[in-house]
């Protein structure tokens, strides 16, 4: 289907107007009349680009101004931009690989951070032997905030089982979390209070926060070595004015987290409970498996993300809520999931 403008909670398709709940703008930004003036003003004194390294001898405050709001929302001690979350976690695995003797990985694992010779950190639906044996050594451990076709935070007790002398860092893609989760979306990093040496996360900017580009953070320690990085050094940054615009922007994203909180609410009330339908009132997606659901919804004018996302993976069907959402939209997906048959 191809559209000639973004598709926000509505779509025209064929010269038709359908319902739209697809995309990752969770916070519904990207069509946002004050977000827009902020990106806008931000450009004007900005520009459309910097081309040149961060470590040149020209510094823009930007960065500085951008960087600190998402080290403070994060919760963390640091952090820093990059020009996409693919380049996040591509630097963080980079860097990390000179130091650790094993990658573990939970399941459904973003390209992102994917590293070769992993190891699953479940093995028979137990916890992998290395993890837990005698032998004092490094490791890291990755995994997404939200597991594919998943609607909660992963589940990260496991890590308790391992003994102190194996040194544990933990990485976290918080793609589909950071701006959803956690307070005013925060995210789940500040939550994690595991024993453990390091934790680091990394995060697309382009879907819940309405902006192209990449975050880490972490503790400075860490976020001093990806800057001195080959990587990192030869890359241009992330869009100044859009980093700028991530500071200016505070008081917007709290308001469009809190819209998007109610429209989950109100579904929760809604919305008749299903062993084929996933969905938790804290989180924007519906997976669901039903018989047709795609065609279902396509002849009532509403268009779902429908998709493969992954090579061999089988097709995602889901239903996607952003702070744009009216109620009227709602009610018209929630009569059908109530009032669809089962596969």
């Amino acid at each position: 289907m191809n559209v000639d403008q973004f598709p926000d909670r509505t779509i025209e398709i064929n010269q038709k107007q359908y319902l739209y709940f697809g995309g990752t703008a969770y916070l519904g930004l990207p069509t946002n009349k004050a977000f827009q003036e902020l990106v806008i003003q931000n450009i004007r004194k900005w520009g459309t680009t910097y081309g040149s390294s961060r470590n040149a001898n020209i510094k823009l405050t930007a960065y500085e101004n951008g960087e600190a709001f998402l080290a403070r929302h994060i919760q963390a001690e640091n952090a820093v931009t990059v020009s996409s979350g693919m380049l996040a976690g591509k630097l963080v695995t980079e860097q990390l690989t000179k130091t650790t003797d094993c990658f573990f990985h939970f399941s459904d694992l973003h390209t992102a951070i994917k590293t070769p010779n992993s190891l699953p950190i479940f093995l028979n639906h137990q916890i992998h032997p290395r993890l837990t044996d005698s032998k004092a050594e490094k490791i890291t451990i990755l995994t997404d905030g939200v597991p594919s076709y998943q609607t909660k935070a992963v589940d990260l007790l496991v890590l308790k089982e391992i003994p102190s002398h194996k040194e544990v860092t933990l990485v976290i893609d918080e793609s589909h979390s950071f701006g959803i989760l956690g307070e005013n979306g925060c995210g789940i990093y500040s939550q994690i209070n595991l024993p453990i040496k390091r934790k680091i996360m990394v995060s697309s900017l382009g879907k819940a926060f309405g902006l192209n580009g990449g975050v880490i953070g972490s503790d400075t320690s860490f976020i001093d070595q990806i800057k001195n990085t080959d990587t990192f050094i030869s890359a241009a940054g992330m869009n100044p004015a859009f980093v700028q615009t991530l500071a200016d922007a505070s008081d917007i994203y709290r308001v469009q987290h809190q819209k998007l909180m109610e429209n989950l609410h109100y579904l929760d009330t809604k919305l008749i409970k299903s062993e084929h339908i996933k969905f938790d009132k804290t989180y924007p997606l519906i997976y669901i498996e039903m018989e047709r659901i795609t065609d279902i919804l396509n002849a009532n004018k509403i268009i779902i993300a429908n998709f493969r996302y992954q090579k061999n993976s089988r097709d995602i069907n889901r239903i996607v809520i952003t702070a744009n959402h009216t109620k009227d939209d709602l009610d018209q997906v929630i009569e059908i999931l109530n009032q669809s048959k089962s596969v």
